[in-house]
């Protein structure tokens, strides 16, 4: 890796010649400064792996090349790794506050300039693809071969680690937007404490560990944005560059929540001619096939959804009143070639005069052998919808049925959780309206209307008994004799 005066490029001991190589990179990405996210990576001290070589002035490291400087780094370096991932990062973050020109009293980073010089392994890389960035939990997770735990201080005081049992601990730190700038720099400020914390926490413990500090997106799209279009000239030109590029800007943001929220990712696209005619999402996806008077289930949710997840779609097609989706997988309960399939199509019905969609068949596809389940009965919305549906499945309150009692679906179980499609009238890469499969009437507004309507029946009933009650038609005078009741009558 690259040494710790090269790590200290965005710190206060900048020498000369590195002060004038930040000025022209920061030249040099103003354009695209909206897309790129500083990673950070370093070793705990009297740990010392090989040096990498740090980028050129300018280069923008990508997905691959970010992957490539992870896995060097952790196959000869600790494979406890403590990934502080804030919400938004840029290379001006630390030019602003990590004083960066000589004011080291303004500097707001003093752990992570300790680490840095401390450590004999340290790399830095100014500007990396703030998607190449965002995915850097999955790269680690694929190359350590375990689930990210997040933590924060004190929980990580209570764990015991253990330097050949590989562990990846995500620690997610805030950041402070708008124009108090004060506020975000006591935001980094705080993140800075919270670093050292985790860092004395593990040096308390004895464990070697590699440190890696990025962003998930970048914090100052919004002043590269102004200066990009104050560039494009004036006038009419400014204006439409400014609305094309909002636009842009609205859909990263779109994508990049999306992508923060835990379990949610993007659907399933099939494209023609550049533009998506079919969708398909689920929050799980799984098979299950009979042997032995027993089910074997598989689950098909990581092959076909996640990000950076892009499943095999040939033989798919669509137009105007049929789309066929086709997902591809091998190695399914045994089958080297696996398919399942999605039939659906579209045509006007004259009795509620407009165009409706039909899922009409999901058929299962496996070493030559089909088994179809008919879903047209169920699965259906107005044509410029999509449909959506909590549970989906051949099994339980079933919407799939097998075509046929001899069909080899009746061997076969599909099940859908939070399933969402649609094949016709999509715009751009967003779901259209949903048609929903739940009916109006739901349990629990049967349940609701019933204790309603028991209680009208009591309130009916007592005020029934009530209007019945009469009146006597003699008192007892307490000033004149008593009323005599003889006992004959």
């Amino acid at each position: 890796m690259a040494s710790s005066g090269t790590a200290s490029l965005f710190l206060q001991r900048i020498p000369g010649s590195m002060t004038v190589f930040l000025a022209v990179f920061s030249v040099l990405i103003t354009v695209q400064c909206d897309e790129q996210v500083p990673v950070i990576i370093w070793t705990s001290e009297r740990v010392s792996i090989p040096q990498q070589a740090p980028p050129t002035a300018g280069h923008i490291v990508g997905h691959q090349q970010l992957a490539s400087y992870l896995e060097k780094a952790l196959n000869v370096g600790p494979r406890n790794v403590v990934l502080f991932l804030q919400d938004k990062m840029s290379i001006e973050d630390f030019t602003m506050y990590g004083g960066a020109f000589g004011n080291k009293q303004d500097g707001v980073f003093p752990n992570l300039e300790g680490a840095l010089q401390a450590s004999s392994s340290s790399l830095v890389l100014p500007a990396v693809s703030w998607p190449a960035s965002n995915a850097v939990i999955g790269q680690l997770q694929d190359q350590l071969e375990t689930s990210p735990l997040y933590m924060d201080p004190e929980t990580l005081s209570q764990l015991r680690l253990n330097a050949s049992s590989p562990a990846l601990l995500v620690f997610r730190l805030p950041y402070g937007t708008g124009s108090d700038l004060l506020s975000a720099k006591e935001i980094l400020s705080g993140n800075d404490e919270v670093m050292g914390q985790v860092m004395s926490i593990m040096e308390s413990q004895s464990v070697p560990f590699t440190a890696v500090y990025t962003g998930l997106q970048p914090s100052r799209k919004e002043a590269a944005s102004m200066s990009l279009e104050a560039g494009l000239g004036g006038g009419r030109s400014l204006l439409q560059s400014k609305g094309r590029y909002r636009d842009q800007w609205r859909d990263r943001e779109r994508q990049q929540r999306v992508k923060e929220q835990p379990g949610v990712y993007p659907p399933v696209e099939f494209k023609e001619d550049d533009k998506t005619c079919m969708m398909l999402w689920a929050k799980g996806l799984t098979v299950s096939i009979l042997r032995n008077n027993r089910w074997e289930e598989h689950d098909l949710t990581p092959a076909t959804f996640g990000e950076g997840v892009s499943p095999k779609l040939h033989g798919s097609d669509c137009d105007k009143s049929k789309s066929r989706l086709v997902l591809n997988y091998e190695n399914v309960l045994g089958h080297r070639s696996f398919k399942l399939i999605f039939v659906m199509s579209q045509r006007h019905y004259t009795v509620s005069a407009r165009r409706w969609f039909t899922l009409d068949a999901v058929e299962l596809e496996y070493d030559g052998t089909k088994a179809t389940f008919n879903g047209s009965r169920n699965i259906y919305a107005p044509a410029e919808y999509s449909y959506r549906c909590k549970s989906v499945s051949s099994f339980r309150w079933p919407l799939l049925v097998p075509r046929s009692a001899k069909d080899p679906a009746n061997q076969w179980r599909v099940s859908f959780d939070d399933f969402q499609i649609q094949g016709f009238s999509l715009s751009g890469s967003e779901f259209s309206y949903a048609s929903d499969c739940a009916g109006f009437f739901s349990a629990g507004i049967w349940m609701g209307l019933l204790t309603s309507l028991l209680m009208v029946l009591v309130l009916t009933y007592g005020l029934h008994m009530i209007m019945q009650l009469l009146t006597m038609d003699r008192f007892d005078d307490p000033k004149g004799p008593g009323i005599s009741v003889p006992q004959t009558e």
